[in-house]
């Protein structure tokens, strides 16, 4: 299975979680929306946070309740964020972004999550000049035109088009991903994922089998926590 395979079948996962996902979601729209206004049409932070929240099916209301907590002046919680790079099993790289409203708290679970799988929390910087911040948009196979992806793409503005055995990812400049988007979404395409992420230059290759259930689960704890938003690594699962 294809790395595009190997994300449907994450997502469906997923699906058991939904209750936490949306927790996730609330968060970063209503942090969004304090630091740039309620109004996603002038905040691509906001816009960004309530497109992600829609393609995981949350529903309108919680997006507008978490819009309107973080717009109404000092409304609410305040969250920090925080980038934690470090080692996973096998000297996997490993970058988890959080938002938090107790920094403490967040550390002592992030050191707890890497040490009792085969990790170690590193210093700020160790990992991430191995990683790229790019527009990522993959698209399954079944019924897309290569040739008229590749054209569509490119005149939306995409960088490069990549084709994989189950699918096409679109690269963009991080600047570019909302406009690439929403002209591949006014075309009729549906994406499998879409986002600006933190992109391996090169990826490791976990070979003993306890090194890669030990990662699967590090991954798991991570996106498990309610502070974490998102987990980037350079793991190249089979």
């Amino acid at each position: 299975m294809g790395r595009i395979g190997n994300i449907i079948n994450r997502k469906g996962k997923q699906d058991a979680k939904r209750g936490a996902i949306f927790t996730k979601h609330a968060r970063a729209i209503a942090v969004a929306a304090k630091e740039g206004g309620g109004d996603p049409e002038y905040n691509a932070a906001l816009k960004t946070a309530i497109d992600k929240a829609k393609a995981d099916n949350m529903p309108n209301d919680n997006i507008s309740r978490a819009v309107a907590k973080g717009a109404g002046a000092g409304a609410g919680e305040d969250y920090f964020k925080n980038t934690y790079e470090g080692y996973g099993p096998g000297g996997v790289a490993v970058i988890v972004e959080t938002l938090t409203d107790n920094k403490n708290r967040t550390a002592g679970n992030m050191r707890y999550y890497f040490d009792k799988n085969g990790g170690n929390l590193g210093t700020t910087g160790c990992v991430g000049f191995m990683f790229d911040r790019k527009g990522q948009i993959l698209i399954a196979a079944e019924g897309i035109s290569e040739d008229q992806l590749m054209d569509d793409a490119l005149e939306a503005g995409a960088d490069d088009i990549i084709t994989e055995e189950d699918g096409f990812e679109v690269v963009t400049t991080p600047e570019d991903f909302n406009m690439v988007k929403d002209a591949l979404v006014e075309k009729g395409y549906e994406f499998v994922s879409a986002d600006v992420k933190l992109v391996p230059q090169t990826t490791t290759v976990l070979s003993e089998e306890g090194q890669v259930k030990s990662m699967e689960k590090l991954i798991d704890l991570l996106e498990d926590d309610d502070d974490v938003q998102n987990v980037f690594h350079n793991w190249e699962q089979a």
